[in-house]
């Protein structure tokens, strides 16, 4: 096989990247050893690669700033309704190639870099991600982000500044091990702390009502500090702004209770305060009711609102009156954005400042608070709702407790007035669960204070109305679909110049900023050289995905193997055991028949579990398990190999989706909201293995079935066989497979040190699947048959390929945050260039 161009090399012919003018690289240049130099003046003789690695970011940086100042200036001037997205997870990953690539300075700074005996590659490994997520949800929302920025829309992303953000995995002895992750260890050349904007944040303390209104008293204060990063939009000189609160103690914290004669363990107890802001709560999709995380959501909420505010006020065209405590224009001027309802208590908050501080009256505060906000639900998974204990917003918030029961109240009376007698439909409504422990159902909260509630994809958005049907039937317009989508600047240019470039030869670089150009594609499906282009990127990126392995996980693996790859966070709906048993099988198959002809494949797994999920790590430790016993068997050889991908992380999916041949999409139907990473493969040249679920759906849709893989229990069907009733044993009686690959598991075939280390995993399959792997093991394996039978035919396999990616472009964040804007927000995106800082303006 001929050795691949080196990246170098290769990225000279990609025109994308921006031409590398030679004033543009002189110039690169010079800043770079101008910040090189600072550095080391400072501090030593000799150059490390971190030191080329900050050089090189603050030189990218540079080119940011006058944007950014610019940016800023042009909205106050202007005065346009601002989109506040609020999210308490923002998963950005790596951002210095991010903004090369926005800026259009790709190539020059490729092209310094090289004249200076470095390599770009080498120094952007060096770099953290900025791992504040978990997965879908907080990638969203950078994902969301970048769109805003590129549509020219004046969008603030608001969210905490974690110290420590996802946890690092580590396997030891086939175990997860967790390890922190302390991302800020070196300094973020990103974020600028802004310390004049610091604001008061009130926690604990007690209510009284006087005569000029309702006090809250006697609390302890945090003090939210922002740090701002900004967010360049594509090629349009916008630079917009994610504003993330850390938490400091005030200078007098612990020092005011006067008996406190020891100072020392005053100023030590700082770290209380501070604690708000340490540490991502490291759960996907489950509720974990832990005071510190209330403290969290209510921390960034009341800084973010305090801000929201302020900006308004002194915004040139606020209202009229000098002291403008005139609200009626707020919900013109503001649009905040619930991403699912962790920041649910911007809506009591919003009424506290309205009716509290401002002096506005309920019903206009109420008003106008359920025309800024607007709720997107995430799950209706029932352990994810948050249901909070009202004993500890006593403790906590009390003040949003009295509002939140008045909020209630009205609601009620409003039910009641429409249902008269109605009392259970009145209990269902309640924003308050009534039991053993009091709750405060946040959902209910979100969908009663917002003015628009939406799903994240058409079969979930259809499943959210039924989850919520009283409130549906109330107000069937407040109900809407927003499919989700992945920004095609990161999850195509940037991580996949290769197949970028055969694109742009062919249809040109509008695709980039408009993905359903894609389109223009579909004529060529039967091209004899496009279908040699596109194969031919394939290849040389799993021969690259290939050598990173080799090189990190010193796995030697089979590069024209099919790349199956089944990377998300490790959890049961999600059905990485289904997977397990596909394995299995064809273990036995090639066991069974050794001198038949078999599909080579390299099946890939990887993903974090929440380190309280037994179950999650279990099924980790299962794949790890698989793998010793097939990766060391002489009869198999190369013909099948599981790895397990370690320390998943955005960094990572850029370099093995661009690699994968099969995505691996087999949630339980009715289960996964949207997922995105569906549509990242679909992008990216796989084909897609997977249910009627999320997504899927649409992609099917989009593509047609029949160039995908689709299997399964539709949602009506996984419906039925629950009021039938689901009885694994029924499939494991009847599919000798099954019963085999089962049995294996059971017995410590894969286990042999601890024969009886996966029972909770068998008892689970046999006796409690909520998710019903074995209803969809048969229809499983049939379909993987197929995937086989078509990938020994690389051609039509290719077409396939260039089918999906034409069909994708509906699947860009840039459609769905057009539609946001539109729908929700009332705003219409621009394609108006700001002017760059080196044009004088008007």
């Amino acid at each position: 096989m001929a050795k691949p161009l080196t990246d170098s090399e290769k990225r000279k012919q990609i025109s994308v990247r921006g031409i590398a003018g030679l004033g543009d690289v002189a110039e690169v240049r010079k800043s770079f050893n101008r910040h090189l130099h600072f550095t080391l003046v400072k501090d030593r003789n000799v150059a490390t690669p971190r030191d080329y690695f900050f050089a090189l970011a603050h030189t990218v940086r540079d080119h940011l700033v006058g944007r950014w100042i610019r940016t800023q200036q042009h909205y106050y001037e202007r005065d346009p309704k601002r989109i506040y997205y609020l999210s308490l997870e923002f998963y950005m990953g790596r951002t210095l190639q991010n903004t090369m690539v926005n800026l259009g300075l790709q190539n020059a700074c490729d092209e310094a870099i090289y004249q200076l005996g470095l390599d770009l590659e080498e120094l952007e490994e060096i770099e953290e991600d900025a791992g504040l997520g978990n997965g879908g949800l907080g990638r969203l929302a950078a994902c969301f982000l970048d769109s805003m920025a590129t549509l020219g829309l004046a969008a603030y992303g608001y969210g905490i500044r974690y110290e420590f953000g996802i946890f690092n995995q580590k396997i030891v002895n086939g175990w997860q091990v967790e390890e922190a992750d302390d991302w800020l260890r070196y300094g973020n050349p990103w974020e600028k702390a802004r310390p004049e904007y610091m604001l008061p944040v009130h926690f604990y303390g007690r209510v009284e009502h006087t005569p000029d209104g309702v006090k809250w008293l006697d609390t302890q204060v945090v003090l939210a500090m922002p740090y701002d990063t900004p967010v360049p939009g594509y090629k349009n000189n916008t630079v917009n702004t994610m504003r993330l609160w850390s938490a400091k103690a005030p200078n007098d914290f612990k020092l005011q209770d006067f008996n406190v004669g020891d100072y020392i363990e005053a100023v030590l107890d700082r770290n209380l305060a501070e604690n708000i802001s340490r540490v991502l709560y490291p759960n996907d999709n489950f509720f974990e009711g832990k005071e510190l995380r209330l403290k969290q959501e209510y921390f960034v909420v009341a800084a973010t609102l305090q801000d929201i505010i302020r900006r308004f006020k002194s915004s040139k065209f606020g209202c009229r009156d000098p002291v403008r405590t005139c609200f009626d224009t707020f919900p013109d001027k503001v649009a905040i954005q619930l991403n699912d309802t962790h920041p649910a208590l911007s809506i009591p908050e919003l009424m506290r400042i309205l009716v509290d501080v401002e002096k506005v009256d309920w019903d206009k505060a109420w008003e106008i608070t359920k025309k800024t906000c607007a709720y997107t639900n995430h799950t209706v998974l029932p352990e994810a709702l948050e249901r909070w204990p009202v004993s500890m917003f006593e403790k906590l918030l009390p003040r949003h407790l009295d509002i939140i029961y008045a909020i209630n109240q009205r609601h009620l009376d409003h039910v009641a007035a429409l249902f008269p007698g109605d009392v259970d439909r009145l209990r269902r409504m309640s924003v308050i669960e009534e039991g053993d422990c009091k709750r405060i159902n946040m959902a209910h909260l979100c969908v009663i204070g917002s003015h628009a509630v939406n799903g994240v994809a058409r079969i979930h958005s259809e499943i959210v109305k039924q989850s919520f049907k009283d409130f549906y039937e109330l107000e069937p317009e407040k109900f809407q679909n927003k499919t989700n989508g992945i920004t095609p600047r990161r999850w195509l240019l940037l991580c996949n110049p290769g197949l970028a470039d055969v694109i742009v030869e062919k249809i040109g670089e509008g695709f980039l900023t408009d993905l359903s150009q894609l389109k223009k594609l579909l004529p060529l499906v039967s091209d004899e050289a496009f279908i040699r282009d596109v194969a031919k990127v394939k290849q040389e990126n799993k021969l690259k995905f290939s050598a990173l392995l080799e090189k990190e996980y010193k796995v030697k693996i089979n590069p024209s193997s099919m790349f199956d790859v089944h990377v998300k966070r490790i959890h049961e709906y999600k059905r990485q055991l289904l997977n397990c048993l596909h394995v299995i099988t064809l273990y036995n198959r090639i066991k069974k028949d050794p001198a038949k002809a078999f599909v080579p494949r390299t099946v890939m797994i990887g993903g974090k579990a929440a380190p309280g999920y037994h179950m999650a790590k279990m099924i980790i430790k299962l794949v790890t398990s698989i793998g010793d016993v097939v990766n060391h068997d002489p009869v198999v050889g190369d013909r099948l190999k599981v790895i397990f991908l370690e320390n998943y992380r955005v960094s990572l999916a850029e370099k093995v989706i661009p690699a994968a041949d099969l995505s691996q999409q087999i949630s339980t139907a009715g289960t996964e909201a949207s997922g995105t990473g569906n549509m990242k493969f679909m992008l990216n040249g796989a084909l897609t293995i997977g249910t009627m679920d999320g997504a899927n759906v649409e992609m099917a849709e989009e593509a047609g079935a029949e160039n995908l893989f689709i299997f399964g229990l539709r949602v009506e069907d996984v419906e039925a066989l629950d009021r039938k009733g689901y009885n694994a044993r029924e499939f494991y009686d009847r599919l000798p497979e099954l019963k085999q690959a089962v049995d294996q598991i059971s017995s410590g075939f894969f286990s042999p040190r601890e024969p009886d280390c996966f029972k909770d995993v068998v008892n689970m399959l046999m006796y409690h699947d909520r998710f019903k792997v074995f209803a969809d093991y048969e229809a499983y394996m049939q379909c993987q048959a197929q995937v086989d039978q078509l990938y020994r035919n690389p051609k039509e396999w290719t077409k396939k390929v260039i089918r999906n990616i034409a069909c994708s472009g509906k699947f860009s964040s840039d459609r769905t945050i057009t539609e946001y804007a539109r729908d929700i927000w009332g705003v219409e995106p621009s394609d108006l260039q700001i002017p760059p800082p080196n044009i004088p303006r008007d």
